[in-house]
């Protein structure tokens, strides 16, 4: 599905912009669709060449308009000092794109400690990292500035088997809510957004461990709509939100999914009719999905 945008090129025009998790994915469509109406963004994530790759993509349209550091959004002291650099180098952020994530399906017995780490440390302590690292920036020198957290409608129903993200997720929510009011005397907006299936790479196979066509995320069937979601209008609406035609919105997440979370149970109910040997099966098969992503990016 083709859409037409509905701004103006320069809509972004002196934005500048930080997106997380901005090498691949969602944040990497979002991240050229800004750049394409005006905006300068900086792109996180933990591997340089996809990241290299990545920002020249992004600023195929404009030059110099994309710029990229890793970092790993988990550290503190490597998100403060990667943003110090921005400041530095190029000037204060006018926003953040919370977007980094990591998630899996699996029966929530079976999960480790460092597995539930490896998902809430980057949703949940990475978003909070960045908010408050270029928050208390913004703070310091009375600026304005706009915090998007990329979220899922998982806030508020809560999901089956994939219970580390939802719960850091809900807590990014919760964190939007909390510092909309904090932090407004400042001038300084904070909204969420909840997209339902949109596909990627990787992440598409993730979140279809099998082949029942009903027990995933990403069935078009589950959404009154009849379809799934684009980068593009998950860009449409993230470009409004960071827009000057938004400055009386915060504290807000934002569903956009088709309809998906009100007319169904819980994302992945039924998941719950799997038995032991089809956990097995699914497990072989994200793990399949992961060592093939893998190898593509060492080409």
């Amino acid at each position: 599905m083709t859409s037409r945008s509905i701004y103006a090129p320069d809509v972004l025009a002196g934005k500048r912009i930080l997106i997380t998790g901005g090498g691949t994915g969602l944040g990497r469509g979002v991240a050229a669709r800004l750049v394409a109406h005006g905006a300068h963004v900086h792109i996180w994530g933990r591997r340089e060449a996809v990241l290299a790759e990545a920002a020249t993509e992004i600023s195929r349209s404009r030059p110099g308009s994309a710029h990229y550091q890793p970092v790993n959004v988990r550290d503190y002291d490597a998100v403060s000092a990667a943003v110090g650099e921005i400041w530095e180098q190029y000037g204060p952020l006018t926003g953040v794109l919370n977007n980094a994530a990591a998630n899996f399906i699996a029966p929530t017995a079976t999960l480790s400690p460092r597995a539930f780490e490896a998902v809430t440390s980057t949703v949940m302590t990475g978003s909070f990292n960045t908010t408050l690292t270029v928050g208390k920036r913004w703070i310091a020198e009375g600026l304005p500035g706009a915090v998007l957290s990329n979220l899922t409608t998982w806030v508020w129903s809560g999901s089956a088997f994939v219970v580390p993200s939802a719960m850091a997720k809900a807590a990014v929510h919760a964190m939007t809510m909390s510092l909309a009011v904090e932090w407004g005397r400042y001038g300084i907006r904070l909204n969420a957004l909840a997209p339902g299936p949109i596909p990627t790479e990787y992440a598409w196979e993730m979140l279809n461990p099998t082949e029942e066509s009903s027990a995933g995320a990403t069935q078009a069937e589950q959404i009154p709509l009849g379809r799934t979601g684009t980068i593009d209008e998950l860009a449409n609406l993230t470009i409004f939100t960071f827009s000057d035609a938004c400055d009386y919105l915060t504290g807000e997440t934002i569903a956009m999914d088709g309809g998906q979370r009100l007319a169904g149970p819980n994302t992945f109910a039924a998941l719950t009719a799997l038995t032991d040997l089809e956990w097995a099966h699914a497990r072989e098969r994200s793990q399949a999905a992961s060592a093939a992503a893998k190898a593509a990016r060492t080409v």
